[in-house]
């Protein structure tokens, strides 16, 4: 599974998604959030504190990968189920998992307002005011 009409139609009964590469992969997004991935062939989702317990006890694995310096670094997305691949329901199932995830995480991040930007005023110098004469006054 690594192309995007295959993965338009695997997620054909979730909704409408957006496939978008990247590193080697895809990034797959509903409605503007990323709530699943592809790469090396699988497919992993979006996972959280309150989505994960479902993907432990279906022992779905992390989706990791190796630094350049040799560690492995794991990410919130778990592989999604080989029954989901042949079942839309089960997929649905998961695949709302997956999204509600990242609907959460995006909900969560705290956008930091925008720094006013300080505009230069072209100066002009300041041409000093005459001074009108008193009245009434005779040199």
């Amino acid at each position: 599974m690594s192309g995007q009409t295959e993965l338009e139609d695997l997620f054909r009964p979730f909704g409408p998604v957006a496939i978008k590469r990247m590193f080697g992969g895809h990034g797959i997004y509903a409605d503007g959030l990323m709530f699943a991935l592809e790469a090396g062939g699988e497919v992993y989702l979006k996972v959280d504190a309150e989505s994960l317990p479902q993907f432990e006890a279906a022992s779905l694995p992390a989706f990791t990968y190796e630094t350049k310096h040799g560690r492995q670094h794991s990410m919130s997305y778990y592989l999604l189920p080989a029954t989901a691949y042949d079942d839309d329901e089960v997929l649905k199932h998961w695949a709302a998992l997956g999204f509600a995830a990242a609907r959460r995480a995006g909900s969560a991040k705290k956008v930091a307002p925008k720094k006013a930007v300080a505009k230069k005023i072209a100066s002009k110098k300041a041409v000093p005011k005459k001074r009108k004469a008193a009245s009434g006054t005779t040199r």
